[in-house]
């Protein structure tokens, strides 16, 4: 099964100085992967790829086809060191193009592998799930993870082009489709505006419209990007408190329930806006509730782990002004907050 064809692809540009990309959006864009390839000049290619080969497509040129480890458990430097292997084995130049084919893991490793490969090769993204789609392949954006936190080795590197093929949504499992609404449920709290309702392409394309805008005003994280980051700080705890068991989407939902609390506990914003956290989140049938055996304590040792929190405990928050970085928020709040939330059935850590 595809998706109706008549849906028109979307274009949309990251205008950064020297660097701008177009992100294409809609059924069957996969297929223009030769032009871009030729576009930018590329001889041979080095292809990693989640999918099975009839949904790897062709980049056209004389290609090395390697198979994605496409999982949190494979995101780490030593995956990043055997993929730069493969393409120096492979004779891979920086005349190449290095081209990512699955789900966010792949296009984080790969993309940091290109980076790193030559001191930089070009890439080309091709998400595959519905996250990846609307976050991890725009930007720049690549990282692997340490065993103590995530996404914490990484670089800057923005990509030659990104194909978000809407055919490949077809084929998830309906839990990894909503996985990808977590994502999309933050962006109603920093620009988006309500996209519940609209067609999912329609979705995807405000969404990547969003972040590519705040990209191309701060593509390195020294202001308004951190707004990309609301429902993350709690959200990346919660994926390592689990092993990963809730996926990343599931956990920025319920950071983004947190956040609202957070920002209603602080002052910031009143019942109702904390009310609409929760009612969007679960709008899009995403989860609002805490783990049931995930204690208060690890959370905040693992939250103050994250990249952001140079200065205590750091959320990006909602507030009269709108989203911003919030920074040294105080640790009995944030304790208070995360034990005050509604928590799955189960026994308590």
């Amino acid at each position: 099964m595809t998706t109706t064809p008549a849906v028109a692809p979307r274009r949309i540009d990251v205008s950064l100085p020297g660097r701008a990309y177009p992100v294409h959006i809609g059924p069957g864009v996969r297929h223009s992967l030769p032009g871009v390839v030729a576009g930018i000049g590329a001889r041979r290619a080095a292809v990693v790829s989640a999918r099975p080969p009839e949904w790897t497509p062709d980049p056209g040129v004389p290609s090395l086809v390697v198979p994605a480890r496409d999982g949190e458990g494979d995101k780490s430097l030593s995956w990043v060191e055997e993929l730069c292997s493969r393409f120096a084995e492979f004779g891979l130049s920086r005349s190449d193009v290095v081209v990512s084919c699955g789900g966010g893991t792949t296009t984080d490793a790969v993309g940091l592998a290109a980076a790193l490969y030559h001191r930089g090769v070009p890439v080309i993204h091709l998400p595959t799930s519905l996250l990846a789609q609307v976050d991890a392949s725009v930007g720049g954006k690549t990282a692997v993870n340490l065993p103590q936190g995530k996404n914490l080795v990484g670089a800057y590197w923005q990509p030659s082009a990104v194909l978000c093929d809407t055919d490949y949504l077809e084929t998830l499992p309906p839990r990894e489709r909503t996985n990808g609404l977590g994502e999309i449920a933050r962006c109603h709290f920093i620009g988006a505006g309500d996209l519940r309702g609209l067609p999912l392409h329609e979705q995807i394309a405000a969404s990547v419209a969003l972040k590519a805008s705040v990209v191309a005003a701060d593509e390195r994280d020294t202001g308004p990007r951190h707004l990309l980051n609301y429902g993350h700080t709690l959200g990346h705890a919660l994926e390592r408190a689990t092993d990963f068991a809730l996926r990343h989407g599931e956990a920025v939902a319920v950071g983004t329930v947190f956040a609202g609390r957070l920002a209603g506990a602080l002052g910031r914003i009143g019942p109702a806006r904390v009310t609409e956290h929760t009612t969007v989140v679960a709008g899009y049938g995403l989860p609002v509730r805490l783990p049931a055996d995930v204690g208060t304590a690890a959370l905040i040792a693992l939250m103050r782990l994250d990249k952001k929190a140079t200065d205590g405990l750091t959320f990006v928050l909602d507030g009269p002004r709108g989203a911003e970085l919030v920074r040294d928020v105080p640790e009995r709040v944030v304790a208070a907050t995360l034990e005050a939330m509604p928590r799955e059935p189960g026994s308590r850590a």
